[in-house]
Formats: structure tokens, sequence, C-alpha cells
């Protein structure tokens, strides 16, 4: 998961409760969360949801509530429904939702599982962590296992251009020029704008060489 800073203006159809998806309600939220779901962090997804982090349950105040409404894809609000309402908050500003949960990529392209590992025993990361759980490695259902298993494979995908600037950064010729280039490569690909950044981001922290020079970068 990564943090997102949500803009203080709200969408004019939001704000006159005419609809909580209109356009420009949509283009909001794609701006601040970098056009990433909030929960797989996958960018620009082809089933867009606006998505309530607290199930409105016809309740007009939470329907309508700028700060309520958060950028997700079609499956994992699928996944979320209203089961999942005590979450960390990816908007909360003293909540660090990247290092409350370590997620770790597949190791190969076909891998059933990932790792997905609570840092604390705080309620909402227990809760989190059940529902990325469900999101990255259950296989309840058919439609289900298909798509996680693509999912998998597209964080695989992430993580082999990881690798091929990592490769480069510890190669044994590598001209200082080149090592230069494959970390700013590698901060590019840790960057929030960029899709799976937590994988890369806790690759790094688990690596002792690039944690002490890219570690301090990360919020």
């Amino acid at each position: 998961m990564f943090n997102v800073e949500r803009g203080d203006e709200i969408p004019a159809s939001l704000a006159a409760r005419r609809s909580y998806k209109d356009e420009d309600v949509v283009k909001a939220l794609e701006r601040a969360f970098h056009k990433k779901c909030y929960l797989c962090e996958t960018k620009e997804p082809q089933d867009i949801n606006v998505e309530h982090f607290v199930a409105h349950q016809n309740n007009d105040d939470l329907k309508y509530d700028w700060n309520n409404l958060y950028f997700s894809c079609g499956r994992c609000n699928n996944i979320k429904l209203h089961y999942f309402n005590n979450l960390l908050d990816c908007c909360a500003p003293d909540q660090d939702v990247f290092r409350e949960i370590k997620l770790l990529p597949p190791r190969t392209p076909g891998a059933r599982k990932l790792v997905v590992k609570r840092q604390s025993e705080d309620a909402r990361s227990i809760q989190t962590e059940q529902l990325l759980e469900k999101i990255y490695n259950s296989e309840h259902t058919v439609n289900k296992a298909v798509t996680g298993s693509y999912l998998r494979k597209k964080i695989n995908t992430q993580f082999a251009l990881f690798h091929k600037w990592l490769n480069v950064y510890y190669a044994e010729d590598a001209l200082e020029a080149e090592r230069e280039d494959a970390l700013e490569r590698i901060q590019v690909l840790m960057s929030d704008k960029s899709q799976y950044s937590a994988f890369i981001k806790w690759c790094i922290l688990d690596d002792e060489d690039l944690n002490e020079l890219l570690g301090p970068l990360i919020n």
C-alpha cells in the first residue's frame, strides 16, 4: 500500500450531493491516487470503481463524503464489499500504511503466493492483512483464482524490471555512470507513482546496500 495526499477541494457534483461517481469525482480521485487502486496498486485498471472506505449502507453522509471515497479497481472493490470497515487508511497522515504491511513479490510468474505480513497487532493492520491476503492469494472462486494469478504475474513483471536494474547496479564490470543510472531507475520504480511500488520498497529495505542508499528516501 502507499500513502496518499488527498486534495481539500471537493468536486462540484459531490458537494451538491448529485453523484459520487461523476467524471469530476473520478478525475479528482485519479490525480490523488496516481491512477492506482489503493489496495492492489494496479495502475490504470480497466474497471475503475469509486469505493466507499466505510460502507455507506444508504447513509448519505457517508455516501457523499469526499474523505470516504477511494480510487479502486473493480476486483478489489468486489472482494472488499462491506465486510472490511476497519482498514489502515492510506489518506490518514498519521498512519504509515506502507510500513504496517510487509509485501514481497512472487519470485516466479506462476507463483501461487506472495508475502503479506502485518508488522503490528493493531486491529486495523490485522484486518488490512486479511483483506490483502484475499486480494493477492485467495482462490475462493474460479474467477478470483484466475484474476489473482494474472495480478501476481503483473507484480512479478514489475519485480523483474527492478531485478534488471539491480543486476546492473551490482555487476562487477559496471561503470560508475551505469550504477548511477540503475539507481535512478530503481528510484522511479519505488515511487508512489509506479504500480506495485510497495513491493519494490520492501525489497530495498531488505537489501543491506540499497537500504543504506535509498532507504532514507522511502516515505
